[in-house]
């Protein structure tokens, strides 16, 4: 064949061939970085992440790789976990909770990194602003805090002959000031005493019952924290031994027996932040991506638990519930 048909016959052949990006080719690799235990609660989450990346066209076991590290609550081996998945040279890598972001970002400022916190980002470092990130993480910052004016209503709705209310925090967590101050003031406005406990340890959550107890506390929000939810059968079962009418932050301390909760819709949150992952994995960087926050709330009601507490839920109560328990 003479040089000019062979041209002919190479061309001809890569007309043939699909024309596609190199991104639908390449398999992606997302490492997932979480403090929480692989049970029925993380893995719905993951779920919806996964179905956030579809929405962007990242599918797994097509043209894309899930790396999952569970920490099961032990903080000291989110470090080694974060490590491994540099050392795999991973696409991006995904966090959930703040003490994983920290591992995420101690461990690199290339690879980048998406994150649900319920902590302020920008106070712990993770980006220079909402607006404008600046480095190699963005993601979606949960403000729960913002939320308790909120659920200090509802609990008065539900408890109407409350005269004091408590706010069981974790001194630990780097964002409890704020928590603390936005209670205490809606506390105060409608003219409750307000009471403060902390517990960091399995023993001083039950230290902070007794106490609640003896400043005879009508009512409990439980803060948001990462301890409380890995604790939050020991929580719901206090609450219920002492007769103390509690709101949560998270549907699963319902599912375990808890009385109210109001909060995100976690899994919308999930699917958006896997949404995001797939706009970085597509080109976008996260430092021109917006800390984006949750637009979709929830609220719970387990009405055996009410009953077991002699509490009548109101009907305007009902009506607002999102979900209800009987």
């Amino acid at each position: 064949m003479r040089r000019r048909d062979l041209i002919a016959a190479a061309v001809g052949a890569a007309a043939l061939r699909p024309m596609s990006a190199p991104a639908q080719h390449r398999q992606a690799v997302v490492g997932i970085l979480s403090v929480f235990s692989a049970g029925p609660a993380a893995l719905a989450r993951l779920a919806a992440f996964r179905r956030g990346l579809a929405e962007r066209g990242y599918v797994e076991g097509r043209n894309l790789t899930i790396e999952p590290r569970w920490a099961e609550h032990h903080y000291d081996r989110l470090p080694g976990f974060a490590a491994d998945l540099v050392g795999r040279k991973v696409d991006l890598i995904a966090t959930s909770g703040p003490p994983a972001a920290r591992a995420a970002k101690r461990a690199t400022a290339t690879i980048p990194i998406v994150f649900s916190t319920g902590t302020d980002p920008v106070k712990d470092g993770f980006v220079a602003s909402l607006a404008r990130p600046g480095g190699n993480m963005t993601g979606i910052s949960l403000l729960l805090g913002d939320l308790e004016p909120k659920r200090i209503e509802l609990l008065s709705e539900l408890v109407p002959k409350t005269k004091a209310i408590a706010l069981l925090t974790n001194p630990t967590n780097r964002d409890v000031e704020r928590v603390v101050n936005n209670a205490q003031h809606a506390a105060q406005a409608r003219g409750f005493r307000f009471e403060v406990l902390q517990a960091s340890r399995p023993s001083e959550i039950d230290a902070a019952f007794t106490a609640m107890s003896q400043r005879q506390v009508d009512a409990l929000l439980v803060g948001i924290d990462t301890f409380f939810i890995n604790r939050r059968e020991q929580i719901v079962a206090l609450a219920a031994r002492n007769a103390v009418p509690a709101i949560y932050a998270f549907r699963e301390f319902i599912a375990a027996g808890g009385l109210i909760s109001y909060g995100i819709d976690i899994i919308a949150v999930y699917r958006q932040l896997g949404n995001y992952a797939g706009r970085i994995l597509k080109g976008e960087t996260p430092a021109d991506l917006p800390v984006q926050q949750p637009t979709k709330f929830e609220l719970l009601i387990n009405l055996k638990t009410a009953k077991a507490l002699g509490l009548t839920v109101p009907p305007t109560l009902l009506a607002q519930a999102d979900e209800v328990i009987e």
